[in-house]
């Protein structure tokens, strides 16, 4: 039988984190972690396709989706903050193991949380996420541009990053087949973007992802050093980033799994039934693995 998706809320630190749950709170956990300007919504099509095998659960960060959005004069938006509110978000699920899986911002909040507790994490998934200065593509030029110097590029960079038309090809890219491509998806996204308050949230955020750039060396030499069971999973159609950065999580961890998909940034938009497939099977081997470990 299929599993139901519940849409639930809980306090954390003084906010209203939504999060999305489907399958069995005794099988082993997901945490599903969004990218911008998605949010949990982005998982939908993992959750009925997963629910029956794993117990997963897809959180909205502060500023996002249905979770609180408090006003930055009193809130800092950055990596290091969402990755705490995070963190404290599974232990007031009670969650003590899981598998992290990374899409675009995810990559900074789920790699900050692993190397913060890494007793906590079974399995990284990987999903068009960078920890390379190279994975970024050529259209971070804008983008480097407003982290030297913010005023001057404020903005081109609003521009560069939450225009309908960057909405719409983060997740299209340069794939000719964008008759595949629900429209809502980037319209939706776009509507809640210009809602008040959004325009300020995403440049203080953005303006953080610099620190990102700055840790990417700790992360790869952490990756070199644990090892862990990593799965890498990226859409070949993706603009937002480096096509090499696959590889490069590879020469990291050169037993990582890594698949290059007929799809964009967002790849579960067209290829979700490929990488439910993929998952199913690289955590479910990953937890076999960990199991015969501990009984050997």
């Amino acid at each position: 039988m299929s599993q139901p998706v519940f849409y639930r809320t809980v306090k954390v630190d003084g906010l209203s984190i939504f999060y999305r749950e489907a399958g069995p709170k005794d099988a082993p956990t997901i945490l599903l972690l969004h990218g911008l300007p998605s949010s949990s919504r982005m998982f939908e099509p993992l959750l009925t396709r997963l629910a029956n095998n794993y117990h997963l659960v897809a959180p909205d960060y502060p500023g996002f989706g249905h979770s609180d959005w408090p006003d930055p004069k009193n809130f800092a938006y950055t990596f290091d903050h969402i990755a705490t509110v995070i963190n404290l978000f599974t232990e007031a699920l009670g969650f003590s193991r899981y598998t992290l899986y990374m899409q675009d911002y995810g990559g900074p909040v789920g790699f900050r949380m692993a190397l913060a507790h890494p007793e906590r994490v079974d399995t990284l998934v990987v999903q068009d996420a960078v920890s390379h200065n190279e994975g970024l593509g050529a259209n971070w030029a804008t983008r480097r541009a407003f982290w030297a110097d913010r005023p001057s590029h404020e903005e081109a960079l609003r521009q560069n990053l939450l225009s309908l038309p960057t909405t719409k090809t983060r997740h299209i890219g340069d794939d000719p087949n964008i008759e595949l491509y629900d429209p809502d998806l980037w319209t939706d996204e776009f509507a809640f973007l210009s809602q008040s308050g959004q325009a300020e949230i995403q440049s203080d955020l953005f303006y953080d992802y610099r620190t990102n750039v700055d840790a990417y060396p700790k992360w790869q030499a952490w990756m070199r050093e644990k090892q862990p069971r990593l799965l890498v999973l990226w859409g070949k159609h993706d603009l937002s980033f480096d096509l090499g950065e696959p590889e490069r999580y590879r020469k990291d961890v050169p037993n990582a799994e890594v698949h290059i998909l007929d799809a964009g940034h967002f790849a579960l938009d067209t290829a979700a039934d490929e990488i439910a497939a993929l998952v199913r099977e690289f955590v479910g081997s990953s937890r076999r693995d960990l199991l015969s470990r501990r009984a050997g």
